[in-house]
C-alpha cells in the first residue's frame, strides 16, 4: 500500500528547504519500522498559493498502519511539524 501524506505549511512555518532537511532527517528513520519498505519525499517544484508543498509517500504493507500510527517517527511528526501544517490530506492506495 502506498500512504500519501499531503502537506501544506503554514506561511510562518519558515524556510521550505530548511523544513524539507528536517523532514528527510526524520523520516530517514520510517523504514526501521517493520513492514515499511520506502519512504520518498517529493517538494512541490511550482510555487503557487494554492499549491501543497511536499508529498510524503510510505510504501507499507497494509496491515501496518496501526503499527506507523503508534511508532516514534510519526509521534515526532506530530509533535515537531503539526504546528508548522496549514492542511494536510492524507490518501492511501494500493
Amino acid at each position: 500500500m502506498k500512504h500519501h501524506i499531503i502537506v501544506k505549511w503554514r506561511p510562518d512555518a519558515g524556510n521550505r528547504e530548511e523544513l524539507l532537511k528536517k523532514v528527510r532527517t526524520l523520516y530517514s528513520g520510517a523504514e526501521q519500522v517493520e513492514g515499511i519498505r520506502s519512504v520518498s519525499l517529493i517538494p512541490n517544484c511550482v510555487d503557487r498559493p494554492n499549491r501543497y508543498d511536499l508529498m510524503i509517500i510510505l510504501d507499507m504493507d497494509p496491515d501496518v498502519l496501526p503499527v506507523w500510527d503508534a511508532c516514534e517517527v510519526h509521534h515526532t511528526w506530530k509533535k515537531d511539524f503539526g504546528a508548522l501544517i496549514e492542511s494536510k490530506a492524507i490518501f492511501d492506495c494500493m
